[in-house]
């Protein structure tokens, strides 16, 4: 183990979309174990600030690698298609249509049964877009249209962001 190894290979799993959560979360904690900084307490200083070292990049890959939109946006950029997400937010004319499709209909949505349909509908098209890049990355090892989807679930969540703050807004039924 390298404190330079890639999030993949830190956790001795293989570098794909798909992955076992219950295996992620399992290796999370015995890595964890391992590094944790109070099993170096009678070490000293320089040995429990290595580590500290150990455990933050424990948890920030298992933060990346349990979320699948920075998953998919990590393996992009390993595959040499970083995201660019500030630089480039080219995105299809359709897809720009439904962005503004669901913003006009969260705007003119007349209630919490209006919202809900509206997140179920983002939602569905959300889980749309983890099985295309999933298909992307994993079956035809294509990072560059990998992240063209990558790109437009980040249009989505934060979409989606917005739906939910809207319907914590709402007044129960």
């Amino acid at each position: 183990m390298k404190l330079d190894d890639d999030d993949f290979t830190l956790f001795g799993l293989p570098a794909r979309f798909a992955l076992d959560r219950a295996e992620l979360d399992a290796r999370w904690r015995a890595l964890q174990g391992r590094v944790h900084p109070d099993r170096f307490s009678a070490d000293g200083a320089a040995a429990q600030r290595l580590a500290m070292q150990w455990a933050v990049r424990v948890n920030e890959a298992y933060q990346r690698l349990k979320d699948p939109l920075a998953r998919g946006a990590y393996l992009c950029e390993l595959r040499g298609a970083p995201i660019q997400a500030e630089r480039n937010t080219a995105m299809p004319a359709s897809f720009l249509a439904q962005q503004m499709h669901w913003r006009e209909a969260l705007d003119e949505a007349q209630g919490r049964a209006d919202v809900q349909a509206l997140e179920r509908q983002v939602l569905a098209r959300e889980a749309e877009l983890l099985e295309e890049i999933a298909h992307a990355l994993d079956e035809h090892q294509d990072a560059g249209a990998a992240a063209q989807r990558v790109r437009a679930l980040m249009f989505v969540r934060r979409f989606r962001d917005d739906v939910a703050d809207r319907l914590d807004n709402e007044e129960q039924p």
